[in-house]
């Protein structure tokens, strides 16, 4: 499992709820750090992938766990 820098949970909320939140979460770090996610939306896994085309980071990993999805995102 990759380190990361900070953790945000989501779990809970729906969409847009956590990607909103994690947009807020990268825009605390600096270039080239990473953000760990948890959300339980299932709709999350695309949405995260999206957000990351979008504004150029990177999705590092995507996984799930007992309903709850872990997502590590390195900003651009």
């Amino acid at each position: 499992m990759t380190a990361f820098d900070a953790e945000l949970d989501t779990s809970g909320l729906n969409c847009p709820l956590p990607i909103l939140k994690a947009k807020k979460g990268l825009a605390s770090l600096h270039s080239g750090q990473v953000l760990q996610v948890i959300s339980t939306d299932p709709e999350s896994v695309q949405d995260f992938t999206a957000l990351c085309q979008q504004f150029g980071h990177a999705l590092l990993e995507t996984r799930e766990d007992a309903g709850r999805f872990y997502f590590l995102l390195r900003k651009a």
